[in-house]
């Protein structure tokens, strides 16, 4: 296992993180799983026993339940694993105060989850996703107020967009508050999206990225092929909405591509997918979680493996998005304004 520094803070975390959706599996959140304490336990030993150093839930997976689960399960070894939750969504119908970045809400939030958690401080303290209604100035003083008093140690920001993000860190500059240190959010082979604004404020700004679900929610498990049955009990990739499959036969080249790397170097093509991942810039770890022990095993030996530059070079072939404007203007003039690390960041578009 490899462990990098969360942006620019002095938190070491592992490659890879293990994600707690799954555990649970009550309330109207997202239901992946559900999977239950003896389940959590053995997924948590299995991580550690792979140098896994961070486990990552949030408030509202499982209505609370999973973060109840991640407590009781690493009681006996809380000091050996970072914790991160998350808040902003409703946890109940509790009126218009119960969701959002209000200080009203992440207070209440916070408390709930350090019981839930049975312990004293969260680690990482995720703002869930953006919220346009309260005053930034207000969400950040709530989140300085609960680093200095020891409940929460690091701050980051989930699901925001470019402008979120650098509003958040100018504010967070000019009233000397807490900064975040990292942006958890999608980006996958089939959803680079983030290339456009995110991924180089993670290296301008050092606002590392942990990624949610890496996989693309399976569909780059290699599960789901071009002309050949797509697994029982599952949508078809072209239902999917978290992530939006916009384009199914430029979803199924990528697989492919995958397929064939693994088969050269004996691994899955989910490895394969996350192994790429680790690869890109500004990357500080990915979250891993599965529904049962064996998805798991196979996801975790992805730290292992390394690609080719020549694997490396198919893959981004076959998955790269097309130049926006501005940067279809700014190509021709790119080399000019930009030093050499900036122009290895968008290297793939100016060959595009």
């Amino acid at each position: 296992m490899h462990y990098r520094s969360l942006g620019r803070s002095g938190l070491k975390v592992s490659a890879l993180t293990l994600g707690t959706m799954t555990f649970g599996g009550r309330g109207n959140f997202v239901k992946t799983g559900n999977t239950d304490l003896a389940g959590a336990k053995r997924q948590i030993a299995m991580c550690i026993d792979a140098g896994v150093n961070i486990i990552d839930t949030a408030d509202i997976y499982s209505s609370g339940l999973s973060e109840e689960i991640v407590g009781e399960a690493i009681a006996d070894m809380r000091d050996r694993l970072l914790v991160a939750t998350k808040a902003r969504f409703p946890m109940f119908e509790g009126g218009p105060n119960d969701r959002g970045l209000s200080r009203h809400h992440i207070v209440r939030a916070c408390e709930a989850s350090l019981k839930r958690l049975g312990t004293d401080h969260i680690d990482l303290y995720w703002m869930h996703e953006w919220d346009g209604q309260t005053p930034l100035e207000e969400t950040l003083a709530a989140l300085d107020d609960l680093v200095r008093s020891g409940k929460i140690r690091y701050v980051g920001a989930s699901n925001f967009s470019g402008w979120h993000l650098m509003k958040t860190l100018g504010i967070a500059e000019r009233d000397g508050l807490v900064k975040p240190v990292a942006q958890q959010i999608h980006y996958t082979l089939q959803a680079r999206e983030a290339e456009y604004e995110l991924m180089p404020i993670a290296v301008d700004q050092g606002v590392d990225i942990v990624v949610w679900s890496p996989l693309a929610g399976g569909l780059l498990s290699g599960k789901y092929r071009r002309g050949k049955p797509e697994p029982e009990g599952t949508r078809k990739a072209a239902q999917w909405n978290e992530p939006p499959v916009r384009d199914v036969e430029a979803l199924y080249d990528i697989v492919e591509a995958l397929v064939d790397i693994a088969a050269q170097k004996g691994a899955s093509p989910a490895q394969v997918a996350l192994s790429w991942l680790l690869t890109r810039p500004g990357i500080a770890s990915l979250i891993v979680g599965a529904r049962t022990d064996e998805q798991l095993a196979d996801n975790l030996k992805a730290a292992e493996l390394v690609l080719s530059a020549e694997e490396i070079a198919q893959l981004e072939t076959v998955s790269r998005p097309p130049l926006l404007y501005p940067y279809w203007h700014q190509k021709s003039t790119a080399s000019d304004r930009l030093s050499p690390a900036d122009l290895a960041l968008i290297a793939p578009f100016l060959e595009s």
